[in-house]
Formats: C-alpha cells, structure tokens, sequence
C-alpha cells in the first residue's frame, strides 16, 4: 500500500469516527431538548394567563387600584386581551417557546443549542475528513449525500439562531431527524470511499449537488414549520370553538409560535429557495448535456426533479391565491416535500436509472 493511499484511508477512518462521535453529541443535545420541554411545562398560573391573552371574547381595557403600604394607590392594568381580528383569521400571540419562559426550562435549551453547535462541528469535520480521503466533493453517493445533508440542515438552522430568529422551538424535532439520517446513513447507506466514475468528474459536480443538499434542507426546515403550523392550527381552532384540548396539548402546542407566524415562516423559506431549486434542475440539465450529450432524457431523478418543481410551483402559487391560503397549501407544502424526499431515496433505492452507477 503506498503513503497516498494509507494516507487516504487513515482520513477516511477518521471520517467514520466523527460521524459517530456527531451522533452522540447529537443524542446528549437530544435529551436536553426533551428536558427543555419538560421543565418548561407552563405553570398553573402560567396557563391562565395564556387562557386570559388567547380568549376570543372582546374587553375593554380595565384598571385596578391597589392601595400601597404607607399610602397612595398603584394602577395596574389588566392583562391585555387579544380578539379574533376578523371573521377567519385570528390575532393569536407567539407562545413561549419550548422553555416556557421558566428559568430552568431555558437553561437546558441553552445546553441543547451549545450540544447542537458541538455535534455539527463534529459532523462537519467528519464531512472534512471525507472529501480529503477520496480528494473530491464528498457527494458521490447516498452515504456522503445524507451526512452532508444532515450538517447543512443543522447548519441553516444554527444560522436562523445566530441571526436572532424565534427557531429554537424546532431543535426537538430536528436532532430527532438528523439523528434518523444519520443512523440509516451509516446503517444501510455506507460506502467505502471511492472515486467517481468519468461522468461525475466535472466541476458541476461542486454546483449541481451542493444546491441540491442545501435546497433539500431548507426545505426540510419549511416543512417541520409545516407540520407544526397544522398541528397548531387545529389547536387553535378547537379553541376558538369552544373545545377542550387535553392537557398534553396544552402544554406543548400553546408554548409554539402562533399558527399564523409558523405559516409564514414556512411560506418565507420555501419562497425563498424555490428559486435555487429551479437552478438546480436547469445545472443538473447543463451537466447532462456535457456528461451524456442531451439535455433531459425522462431519467427518473430528473423526472422526479421536475415533479418536486411543479409540486413547489403549485404550493406557491395556491399560498398567493386567497381561496388556497392555510391548511390547503400547507397540505401542498407537505406533498411537495414528500417528491423531494422520494426523488432522494425512493429513486435512488428501488429505480434503476443514468444516476444510479454511483450506488447507495
């Protein structure tokens, strides 16, 4: 064996240590995310707050005095309540986030983003370590495509932290999902390092896939806003009706954004790369042509490609449309997701097509 190639398989080992080191680091930030959730379980007098602030019955603003020690009253205010704004819509304020605004509660969400920050740090340098052993973008196949797609999404959402955004309440759910990829990937994906076939050595390899994995996962990130927007849309609705949702409910879907602010986040980011996608599709196009010397040829992942476009395309267009506004588009939103999902690993598993040489 030459110096280059132990070299190589030296790095690649050391690729394999940090993925599972990141799956650790992941599973600790995961438990904390559950503690966060745990002891920021609204108090009683917490609840009724929020029953006070989310009534749908309009009152005038009341003052109350408060005769002081020594003398002299206090003026205090009464709790300020939010009214349906109009017939359909609702004026609903942002819960409190996973934490609960307790103290304790936001100490263990402190420790689950620093864990979080820790593990894509790790996983990143096991991406690293990935590229150097086989000296080349590391999304040769399933295996580099999924830890990478893993540490973009962990990535994107460390960045909506780091500009100040109200996320945090998705931590649960996305180390839950990077802890899947990450387990099927090493699992049932796994590929010794190798080089590429002739088709793939191209610089549109660094342009087409690297769109791909970050469009994969700000889409990802849109679509737990989805599912979330969904769930807090009925309890909202349930409320507004007069019902009683049971106290597992309250305690966990009353501390997430308002179901409006969790739409709009949603419709923001998938509006937002929507437009990446499209260049993805016209890239792989360009690289085809290059690579096989047509432009499309109704290859499965490219047909798949252009289904996920149109099904993106109509949940754009039905979310501007008012008769398709809320639970309608939402639902397209979920089904768009659902093609990019399938284009990844339904195409790549069970259909034999030009772009399954690279194997799982």
């Amino acid at each position: 064996m030459t110096l280059a190639a132990a070299t190589n398989e030296n790095l690649a080992h050391i690729s394999n240590v940090l993925v599972y080191s990141s799956m650790a680091v992941y599973t600790l930030a995961f438990f904390a995310h559950i503690a966060e959730w745990v002891f920021g379980s609204r108090s009683k007098v917490g609840r009724t707050a929020a029953a006070l602030t989310g009534t749908a019955a309009a009152a005038p603003s009341v003052t109350v005095q408060v005769k002081k020690q020594g003398g002299g009253t206090a003026v205090l205010d009464k709790p300020k309540i939010v009214t349906r704004s109009a017939a359909g819509t609702r004026n609903v304020p942002d819960g409190p986030g996973a934490a609960g605004g307790t103290e304790k509660g936001d100490l263990y969400g402190r420790i689950a983003v620093s864990l979080t920050v820790l593990a894509f740090l790790v996983e990143a340098g096991g991406v690293l370590a990935r590229a150097l052993s086989v000296q080349r973008a590391p999304w040769g196949n399933m295996y580099e495509f999924s830890i990478t797609f893993s540490t973009v999404a962990v990535g994107a959402y460390l960045g909506f932290l780091l500009a100040r955004k109200n996320v945090r309440w998705m931590g649960l759910l996305l180390v839950t999902t990077v802890l899947l990829d990450l387990g099927i990937a090493t699992t049932w994906l796994y590929t010794d390092s190798d080089q590429l076939v002739p088709a793939l050595h191209s610089y549109w390899l660094w342009i087409h896939v690297s769109t791909a994995i970050f469009c994969g996962a700000v889409f990802y990130l849109g679509a737990v806003g989805t599912l979330l927007y969904l769930f807090r849309d009925s309890y909202e609705n349930k409320l507004a009706n007069g019902g009683n949702p049971s106290s597992f409910a309250r305690s966990v879907l009353e501390r997430l954004p308002a179901a409006a602010s969790l739409d709009k986040f949603s419709y923001r980011i998938n509006a937002a790369v929507f437009p990446l996608w499209t260049f993805t599709i016209i890239a792989g196009a360009i690289w085809a042509g290059d690579a096989w010397g047509r432009y499309w040829g109704w290859d499965p992942k490219e047909v798949w490609s252009f289904i996920t476009w149109v099904a993106y395309a109509c949940y754009l267009h039905a979310r501007a449309t008012a008769g398709w506004k809320g639970r309608k588009a939402a639902t397209l939103a979920l089904i768009a997701f659902g093609c990019w999902l399938f284009n990844y690993y339904g195409v790549n598993i069970f259909v034999t097509g030009k772009h399954s040489y690279a194997g799982v």
